[in-house]
């Protein structure tokens, strides 16, 4: 068995599509969704990721304002900015890129994002009304897994789901996307970390494993169930370039359907963030 390939190019292409759409009707009524980014220091990454999102806002119609900010701005400039864009009603979502230096608190700055224009979903307010099963916006990552497997046609309803790793922007969340009675979800999950005992106990009895554990090729081959889906969030930069944390070449021998790295996961997170911008623009209209 050779796995089909998920293509999180293609099925992101279909959701900014979607967007741009959306932010088209919403320009007949004269309003123009607005993304607000703040990036703080110079960590290459985020510079890379912060650039993609910017660059995606343009073609699909959403204004973008870029706050890049030097390392050693303070918590208290850092949390004033913060307010300023919560009061300005021409910026609808706003997204402060992590991780930020370790002179400011990471959670204190999230939690300062209103609700309201929090379009990474990262608000305590916004992971409760997702936890209890009435989200408003949902964090991107896990979102954009939710619609690869509905638009690839992956059956979640009474699926066994094993997601490896347990952060707050991805593991949590996207275990609670897909336990709620609804569609794309009504799944069985089980949640591994660090800690748990025999973890490829738990991998051979998914039929849908999501690895975002941060450790290229982490899951091997004799860790996959045969005929299972296998989504692979990491992205880890080595000598032989971007890989995931799923072994992909021997993984695919295996498993009946699996994201690449890149071009799986990545995708989907930004055009998801996207669609957050326009759902919080639509709500701040209702």
């Amino acid at each position: 068995m050779t796995a089909r390939i998920i293509d999180g190019k293609a099925i992101a292409a279909e959701v900014r599509a979607e967007v741009a759409r959306a932010c088209a009707e919403l320009a007949k009524q004269g309003v123009t969704p607005g993304l607000a980014t703040v990036l703080v220091g110079d960590d290459p990454a985020s510079h890379v990721y912060v650039r993609s999102k910017r660059k995606a806002c343009a073609e699909v119609g959403i204004k973008s304002w870029d706050h890049d900010l030097p390392a050693e701005t303070s918590q208290d400039a850092l949390l004033e900015l913060v307010d300023k864009l919560n009061a300005d009603d021409a910026v609808h979502g706003i997204l402060v890129q992590i991780p930020l230096p370790d002179h400011v608190e990471e959670q204190t700055v999230l939690d300062a994002v209103a609700p309201t224009k929090d379009a990474d979903g990262f608000h305590p307010y916004n992971l409760g009304r997702l936890l209890s099963g009435s989200p408003i916006v949902a964090p991107a990552t896990p979102a954009g897994i939710q619609q690869l497997l509905l638009r690839s046609g992956v059956e979640t309803s009474g699926a066994e789901v094993v997601i490896v790793g347990r952060s707050n922007i991805v593991g949590k969340p996207m275990g609670a996307l897909l336990v709620q009675k609804a569609e794309g979800a009504n799944s069985t999950v089980t949640i591994c970390h660090t800690r748990t005992r025999n973890l490829a106990e738990h991998t051979r009895r998914a039929d849908i494993l999501i690895a975002a554990i941060g450790r290229a090729h982490a899951i091997a081959a004799d860790m996959v169930k045969e005929g299972a889906v296998v989504i692979d969030v990491g992205m880890n930069r080595t000598e032989q370039g971007l890989v995931g944390d799923v072994d992909f070449d021997t993984v695919k021998e295996v498993a009946s359907a699996i994201t690449p790295v890149p071009g799986g996961v990545g995708p989907m997170t930004i055009a998801m963030l996207l669609s957050n911008v326009v759902s919080q623009t639509k709500r701040g209209l209702a």
